[in-house]
């Protein structure tokens, strides 16, 4: 199953964030898309799932500022339809697990059977954290939980908003394992500027940059599209 982006174009008034922008995501594989602040990373991701404004119809609209063409396995996905038919599940960057309500009476919320219950709640940790609330966690551990749950959903995709941001190593390389476990049902697009996590788990990877997408292999190829410094003269 592929997940194809066409002609994704975006601008906020006068000012272009990229156009005519092109990627695919297959499953069983995960994608790394790197780009400075303000680059277009999570616009992107949140005009794939449709949390941001863009044409009704899917194509490019008649002021090129606003436009996503969007194809599951080359059949054409209507933007209002991507998240009732559950096509993409998505990760923002911003806490939304209730902040008061403890955790183990968080998961039930979002699922009711047992099989999926026993699934989280004997993940490695959990154990350790599903008497406290959200507001009592640590970064890593709070992310660890809600990536968790994202990955439970029944979408065969998801985007991912700087998973590894802020995050622990202890907890950084349970989201790098989980992520790896995981792209065996689902395709992976993620982002975040914690690079070395992504380029270890990332079968492509892909730099966002004025406004176009190119493809980057590795460290150096990162250094070389101006996304890292270059290293200094000893």
């Amino acid at each position: 199953m592929k997940l194809s982006i066409r002609n994704a174009t975006k601008s906020f008034g006068k000012k272009w964030v990229f156009s005519d922008l092109s990627l695919e995501v297959s499953r069983g594989e995960i994608v790394g898309l790197f780009g400075r602040n303000g680059s277009g990373k999570s616009t992107l991701l949140r005009m794939i799932f449709g949390t941001l404004s863009r044409s009704n119809r899917g194509f490019r609209s008649a002021t090129r500022s606003d436009a996503l063409r969007l194809t599951m396995d080359e059949k054409m996905i209507a933007p209002k339809r991507v998240i009732p038919d559950q096509w993409v599940a998505y990760l923002p960057q911003h806490k939304f697990l209730p902040a008061r309500m403890r955790i183990r009476n968080i998961v039930p919320l979002y699922f009711q059977d047992e099989e999926t219950l026993d699934s989280i709640f004997y993940a490695p940790t959990v154990s350790q954290i599903e008497n406290r609330t959200p507001a009592e966690l640590s970064v890593g551990q709070r992310k660890y939980v809600e990536i968790l749950l994202v990955a439970h959903l029944p979408h065969p995709f998801l985007l991912l908003d700087e998973p590894f941001s802020m995050i622990d190593p202890q907890y950084a390389e349970l989201i790098e394992e989980r992520l790896t476990e995981l792209k065996k049902s689902k395709g992976i697009l993620l982002t975040d500027h914690y690079y070395r996590h992504v380029l270890r788990i990332a079968d492509r990877n892909f730099l966002l940059k004025d406004g176009s997408i190119h493809p980057v292999a590795g460290e150096r190829a990162l250094r070389e599209g101006g996304y890292l410094p270059a290293p200094r003269d000893r």
